[in-house]
């Protein structure tokens, strides 16, 4: 009689399930987070494809490129059209100047990248917008060439689809500000650190990856970038129970190219203008987020921005919601770790500059990429990329985004514009010989504009200055920044000083005074 073994399953085993026996929230946070949120496998990673590629880059490329020679908004775009201008103009790559007088703020990468796109293609308004609709395609693709090696190719793909049909990165991404490029470098130290540390051993080619990103990252807006990578990567590690090594030499490794990559300038400036270290450190970081002095807005005020920058895809938030709590085994095998990285990354941001309390709408916009890596693979698990008429609605909202930036915003611009003057305002702008004073805060883009790095800033407090000013020349021009800014003046204006002309020029005001 011939004995028959019956075959081992080839099914791998299932890992039992410890139930923690604390009743410590920092030991359940892990076990509900691997066990029943994120318990599935991701799909394998897979070659990118050149029709993807070429689908992202055009799709893309029609929203951001075609509509870059719009006038600058003010305050922002024009103070960053205008520092690099006169830092080309005095060959001076060292010390960000604006109107002549240092401007320490932040790093110099960005002014540096304006810089060579001017020396190339000539002082415009579009040629400095080159260097942020480049950082918005080169995120894209980013997010979708790293993104594919954790979460595969058609994950990646829909994720960077909708990063780059997302009015956060499209619309707000191309505006003229460093947050755009800050975007690029951290999503590339995010997802370089993620492959990483995949492995059974850290994978230290990526770990230097994400050392130089965040190396450019820091020379682009400062420490800000460390701060929105490395807390993710490691409540993931701890979520997750992730075993890989990163030696102490890997962080050391890690600093030491940062610092190698940032020290030249920092010292450098340092060493030219001994206050910047305090000013830009302390006040332009430390103090700016625990004590603001400027943008000040509630907790909830990121809630509105996120909303609207994933307009489009907003009806997907609920059901990737349902999806995460669902119970159901497809729905579970398909909630992968690096969904939840994703979701960790981007939500970290947004809670991160929630906590401050000086905001922008752009400062969140590096939560952008890894939300929509996470809605992308949503979209592959559930099914919905396959539907008809989720690709139809896509299209049709390319078309839309499309006729916005190509129409509606340059018509917005220049509504706004201080270059948006009647005839008669014009030869005293250009006359030189007539000093230009901006009250109470710079209007930059009027200088870019005009080609002057010679006016005089005064804030309301420095009124009685102002005035003092005036008095030695027998023609002035004050640009008004706000409206009552004009009615303050009038009703302390000396009587030895007369009105010759008044005029708009946009949303502000300007009037010609003489001795």
């Amino acid at each position: 009689m011939k004995l028959v073994i019956p075959p081992r399953s080839l099914k791998a085993p299932e890992e039992p399930t410890l139930v923690p026996a604390s009743a410590n929230i920092l030991a359940w946070l892990p076990f509900l987070w691997r066990r029943v949120l994120f318990p599935g496998r991701a799909e394998m990673s897979s070659a990118a494809t050149a029709g993807s590629v070429l689908l992202l880059v055009v799709v893309t490329g029609s929203i951001v490129l075609p509509s870059l020679g719009f006038h600058l908004f003010e305050p922002d775009e024009g103070r960053y059209a205008q520092i690099p201008h006169e830092m080309l103009d005095r060959g001076d790559w060292l010390v960000p100047t604006l109107q002549g007088e240092p401007y320490l703020d932040k790093p110099p990468l960005f002014y540096w990248l304006v810089m060579v796109a001017y020396a190339v293609f000539g002082v415009a308004d579009w040629v400095a917008r080159l260097v942020p609709a480049g950082a918005v395609l080169g995120c894209v693709l980013a997010t979708y060439f790293l993104g594919r090696k954790s979460v595969g190719e058609r994950s990646a793909f829909w994720g960077a689809l909708i990063l780059s049909l997302a009015p956060g990165l499209a619309s707000m991404g191309r505006i003229l500000v460093l947050d755009g490029l800050l975007t690029l470098f951290v999503t590339i130290a995010l997802l370089a650190s993620f492959e990483a540390i995949r492995g059974t051993t850290l994978a230290r080619g990526w770990w230097r990856v994400m050392s130089v990103a965040l190396a450019l990252g820091a020379l682009t807006k400062g420490p800000i970038a460390v701060l929105l990578v490395i807390p993710p990567l490691l409540a993931h590690r701890w979520l997750t129970s992730q075993t890989t090594r990163i030696a102490w030499r890997d962080w050391f490794a890690a600093a030491g190219i940062i610092v190698a990559i940032n020290a030249p300038w920092y010292v450098a400036i340092t060493l030219r203008h001994r206050e910047f270290a305090s000013y830009f450190l302390w006040k332009h970081n430390l103090q700016r987020f625990l004590t603001p002095f400027d943008h000040e807005q509630p907790i909830w005020y990121f809630l509105p921005v996120l909303l609207l920058g994933l307009a489009p895809f907003v009806w997907l938030l609920p059901l990737l919601g349902r999806f995460l709590i669902a119970n159901r085994p497809e729905a579970t095998r398909r909630r992968s770790p690096e969904m939840g990285f994703f979701l960790l990354a981007g939500l970290w941001c947004v809670g991160f500059f929630s906590l401050s309390g000086s905001k922008l709408p752009t400062y969140i916009l590096p939560a952008f990429p890894p939300l929509c890596l996470a809605l992308g693979t949503y979209v592959v698990a559930s099914g919905w990329h396959q539907s008809r008429r989720l690709r139809s609605f896509l299209a049709l909202w390319t078309l839309v985004l499309f006729a916005v930036h190509t129409l509606a915003l340059p018509r917005v611009a220049w509504q706004r514009s201080p270059m948006n003057h009647a005839a008669e305002a014009r030869p005293y702008l250009e006359d030189r010989s007539t000093p230009i004073y901006c009250y109470p805060r710079p209007i930059d883009s009027v200088a870019f504009y005009l080609d002057r790095d010679d006016f005089h800033v005064y804030r309301s407090k420095e009124l009685g200055a102002m005035l003092e000013s005036m008095d030695k020349h027998s023609r002035s021009i004050i640009l008004f920044a706000h409206r009552n800014s004009k009615l303050i003046l009038t009703h302390n204006v000396p009587p030895h000083f007369r009105v010759v002309y008044v005029g708009k020029l946009g949303l502000c005001d300007m009037a010609v005074i003489e001795r």
